[in-house]
């Protein structure tokens, strides 16, 4: 990183609104502004770091009462971040690109997560780990959950049959799942049937039409709908969505966003169990 004063060591200014903080490590005051960083850092044990939290934050159920929310997902307190007094503000992805650059310009340090995958949750706990300087820790997270998905796997394997499925993560328009989801789909003994979109990491760019989704004849449908419930009396009222097989056998499933659509240890734990009750039912009919 660019030094831009010298008197810092984390080369970044001091917000006009606030005394000079030189750089802490490990971070003894850190933001998150999203959930799985939160979640992790409970998990690490590291709990007392955090200062301030999204206010989608919901795992682990104690951290609404014992920490004060200071943003959305898009959008933040900027000056109630700045009076938390934090040494390291945790974001993710681009559409925190704007908060992040605020919290920059005002003296902060900043990282941003950018996780898409399996592997990049796994990635994500480990930086974290290192920054908190809980390492060993973070690699027992990591080797549990991975035993977790390897367990799931090996599970898998005794299905008579295999689904194919259909995961919306949104409805208008329909979005597939993204990276993760797709693998814990298969993971948990589904086909997704988008599969080739999942590397996708902009939603825009998973966009499937009526379509589309009729021609590939998903067997279950598991919706996923961020911010608001799922209703599948919509999906079966879809022009031509009677003739898919999940629709016809009325196999349509919600799976709360709060479960499987943050990429933490939560998805790999919490989201992959529901994928698995839902297949599971499926392939033993």
């Amino acid at each position: 990183m660019r030094a831009s004063s010298p008197t810092h060591q984390n080369g970044l200014k001091s917000p006009p609104t606030q005394a000079p903080r030189a750089c802490v490590f490990p971070p003894a005051r850190i933001v998150c502004l999203t959930e799985e960083t939160v979640e992790t850092l409970y998990l690490l044990g590291e709990q007392d770091r955090i200062v301030g939290i999204s206010g989608y934050v919901v795992r682990p159920p104690q951290a609404r009462r014992e920490k004060p929310r200071v943003s959305a997902f898009t959008s933040a307190n900027i000056e109630k971040i700045l009076a938390l007094k934090p040494d390291l503000v945790l974001t993710f992805s681009d559409l925190q690109a704007d908060i992040a650059a605020e919290l920059i310009r005002r003296g902060l340090g900043v990282h941003a997560f950018n996780q898409r995958t399996v592997a990049g949750i796994f990635d994500m706990v480990q930086a974290l780990g290192a920054m908190v300087n809980a390492s060993k820790c973070a690699g027992q997270l990591v080797a549990t959950l991975e035993g977790r998905l390897a367990e799931a796997r090996y599970r898998a394997t005794s299905l008579p049959r295999r689904p194919r499925v259909f995961f919306e993560e949104w409805d208008d328009p329909l979005i597939s799942g993204i990276g993760w989801v797709s693998e814990l789909v298969e993971i948990a003994g589904g086909i997704d049937i988008f599969a080739d979109r999942a590397t996708q990491a902009a939603a825009k760019d998973r966009v499937v039409t009526v379509d589309e989704v009729i021609a590939r004849k998903p067997d279950l449908v598991i919706g996923s709908w961020c911010g608001k419930k799922f209703r599948p009396e919509r999906v079966m009222a879809r022009p031509g969505f009677g003739e898919v097989p999940a629709v016809e056998h009325q196999d349509l499933y919600e799976i709360k966003s709060s479960l499987i659509l943050q990429p933490g240890p939560a998805a790999l734990t919490d989201g992959l169990a529901e994928l698995q009750k839902v297949i599971e039912r499926w392939a033993m009919l």
